[in-house]
């Protein structure tokens, strides 16, 4: 395999005129010059020097070669000047607004991630399920489900597929058994979220046409609590998959109605302007959806 620092000697022996000049520019011992031009020529299988005891000169193969080795120096060099000045404007402070249940539970621990590869960045979250209101509150970015109603903002997809499913613990299950289709919900336990006095109790499955009237004996405008309640065996929850991914994984949750295609809750980050997507936000929607990506193939 080429090395960088054998094709910079090679170069710089070239452009010196001798062995002996360049170890000098390179601040290297001559011994360690001779040594990379040995390895380059054997990993090429060409000689690139034609050496006397007075004279070093560059075969026709290597003049050749030349041209493309100070083309391939220099831009490899280029490429790590950018990627080094690409990660010295990564800083300053990120003021993020995000729900509560994936915040807490998948967010946090991406942002925990994206701060240790960057840690000259700061965050200031703020973790609700009501909507920020961007031009009223300090909020530089939001991550929001669903569709948004705001076209004038700016929307970078994370978890484009993201949907809804029908969740329960086992312990559910074994005492009041599964519903075997969406109309034996009615007579399940349902776990509702409710936000700004609206409660959200007709569960929508746009693929099948159908929209479902469930009841149950708790609600909260916490989806975290919603989520929890599932997980202690209080009820069947329609969560997006995102937040219980995890859970399902572990079999802390069982998904219900496999077949069934719940509502499409895309996951945006969201800014409100295209001046705001600077590259320390470029790369956090990279890092989140490569976060997402791993996820969904865990």
């Amino acid at each position: 395999m080429l090395r960088l620092d054998d094709l910079d000697i090679f170069v710089c022996t070239a452009d010196q005129g001798s062995l002996s000049a360049a170890a000098r520019a390179l601040d290297i011992s001559p011994a360690l010059a001779s040594a990379a031009l040995k390895r380059l020529e054997e990993s090429l299988q060409l000689r690139l020097f034609a050496r006397t005891t007075r004279s070093l000169r560059l075969t026709p193969e290597g003049e050749q070669y030349l041209r493309h080795a100070r083309e391939a120096v220099r831009q490899l060099r280029e490429g790590y000047e950018a990627i080094r000045q690409g990660q010295q404007e990564l800083a300053g402070l990120l003021k993020i607004s995000m729900p509560s249940d994936v915040g807490r539970n998948v967010l946090l621990p991406w942002l925990d991630g994206f701060q240790a590869a960057y840690p000259a960045i700061s965050l200031q979250l703020f973790v609700s399920d009501r909507v920020a209101d961007m031009y009223r509150q300090p909020v530089d970015l939001a991550l929001r489900y669903g569709k948004l109603d705001d076209s004038s903002l700016v929307a970078m997809p994370i978890a484009a597929a993201n949907r809804r499913v029908l969740v329960a613990a086992p312990a559910y299950l074994r005492q009041h058994g599964s519903p075997a289709n969406l109309d034996e919900l009615t007579r399940h336990n349902c776990l509702r979220f409710a936000l700004d006095d609206m409660l959200y109790d007709r569960w929508a499955f746009p693929a099948q046409g159908k929209v479902v009237q469930v009841r149950g004996n708790r609600s909260s405008d916490d989806a975290d609590l919603v989520r929890r309640w599932a997980l202690a065996g209080q009820g069947i929850a329609y969560k997006s998959r995102l937040d219980v991914t995890a859970d399902l994984k572990a079999g802390r949750l069982q998904l219900l109605l496999p077949d069934v295609m719940g509502e499409e809750v895309p996951l945006h980050l969201v800014c409100m302007h295209r001046s705001q997507v600077t590259p320390v936000v470029i790369r956090l929607r990279d890092y989140l959806r490569a976060q997402y990506e791993q996820l969904c193939e865990t």
